[in-house]
């Protein structure tokens, strides 16, 4: 029998639509609910969806939203509550225990969404976690900073990615950290950790991982997203069984069980310090933004949205996985204001990189160049992959240098 998916926001952002299809292919009836009208889901969630519903409290009142939502469902069942962006997460455990829906509780969600309680459960579970305090006004975050110490990170205690994240090295950085961060309820203060940093990313069904891949990013997001000139790299590093990733690799899978995660898409970031310790980050109940996903498909020619829907509705994982490649998504930011007028040695590229480019996916001459520092992927990106990692590097490098976006 075909199963019933409630997928929340089922067309952004960009990958969901793909997580959508997935869905429907593995037989599932998918019933779609966002904020937002229908007509403004893409085609392939549109094509991939049996019902949807408009929910405008969908996330302003969550409690609203649920009995809108029982009586627009009426006599249907589910069988599965879906919802793979990071601000649904909480609201999808909700509904889950409001209809009765196996999957991740709302207690459980929490602890992947509070940075403190996150943090709190893997310390007393022996994962070597940044030291950190929270605050919730300017007092706090003062008490904090003496706390923990310089340097330090402040950011939203209920974030994603490095989205208003402030390292601070002295009281001057902290008071234009509050300043800035007025807008934020609640925020964590935390040690900075120095050192390279990787992301671990699963697929689980049942309590157990069926899938994992590593990522790295150059440079860490926390420089790429405060440098406009930066072309930030996200890498997926195919030798999963290299001592250099080892560590990060074993502290994975503890999280993971210390947190009690079963089933669906992980997204932790770790770090690696010079003196070798390996220091945890954060972690989410979804994939990796940005592509990513797309990124770790090109490095083993597997479909891993696929490979989710199955995990999701049948609690098993039938791809093989061969880590053929390493593989870099290059997202791109154009220099100047206004629109896109000129792209330059876009040919040199295709020239040199030749069949190790995967994907160009760049804002086209005439379009308005994107804010920077609130989108991942910027004006566009270009995907690549080799067998070697550092030949991997060097022509991620290359698009980085040689591929330049003009808008006036």
């Amino acid at each position: 029998m075909s199963k019933t998916v409630l997928m929340l926001t089922p067309g952004y952002p960009g990958e969901m639509p793909l997580f959508t299809r997935a869905l429907s292919m593995q037989g599932a009836k998918v019933l779609g609910v966002a904020n937002g009208p229908s007509h403004e889901l893409p085609e392939i969630a549109k094509q991939h969806l049996s019902d949807y519903l408009q929910l405008p409290t969908l996330f302003s009142d969550p409690h609203a939203a649920i009995v809108t939502l029982r009586q627009w469902l009426g006599k249907r069942q589910l069988d599965r509550v879906c919802c793979l962006w990071e601000p649904g997460v909480e609201i999808a455990a909700q509904i889950r225990e409001a209809l009765g829906v196996p999957g991740q509780s709302y207690e459980q969600a929490l602890k992947f969404r509070n940075k403190d309680l996150m943090k709190q459960a893997l310390a007393k579970g022996g994962v070597r976690v940044p030291h950190h305090a929270v605050a919730s006004n300017a007092a706090e975050v003062w008490a904090a900073a003496e706390q923990v110490g310089y340097p330090l990170i402040i950011k939203p205690i209920a974030g994603a990615g490095s989205m208003d994240t402030f390292r601070c090295d002295d009281a001057k950085d902290v008071a234009y950290a509050i300043a800035e961060l007025g807008h934020i309820a609640v925020v964590d203060v935390e040690e900075f950790i120095d050192g390279e940093e990787f992301t671990y990313d699963t697929i689980c069904a049942k309590g157990e991982i069926q899938y994992f891949h590593i990522g790295y990013y150059r440079p860490r997001p926390l420089i790429a997203r405060t440098n406009e000139w930066i072309s930030p790299q996200t890498l997926s590093y195919r030798d999963v069984d290299n001592p250099w990733v080892a560590q990060g690799r074993a502290m994975g899978e503890h999280v993971l069980k210390v947190l009690g995660y079963d089933t669906g898409f992980t997204h932790m970031e770790w770090y690696l310090k010079s003196d070798g310790e390996t220091v945890f980050g954060e972690v989410a109940a979804r994939p990796p933004g940005a592509r990513t996903v797309d990124l770790m498909n090109y490095a083993s020619d597997v479909d891993l949205f696929d490979g989710w829907a199955e995990a999701e509705l049948h609690g098993t994982f039938s791809l093989k996985v061969e880590r053929t490649y390493n593989a870099a998504c290059i997202t791109k930011r154009a220099k100047g204001q206004g629109r896109i007028h000129h792209i330059e040695g876009l040919d040199h590229i295709r020239e040199r990189c030749g069949d190790a480019i995967c994907a160009i996916d760049l804002l086209p001459i005439g379009s308005p160049r994107r804010d920077w520092k609130s989108t991942l992927l910027s004006d566009g990106y270009v995907t690549i992959r080799h067998s070697d990692w550092q030949t991997t590097k060097d022509l991620a490098d290359l698009v980085g240098t040689d591929l330049t976006l003009y808008a006036g």
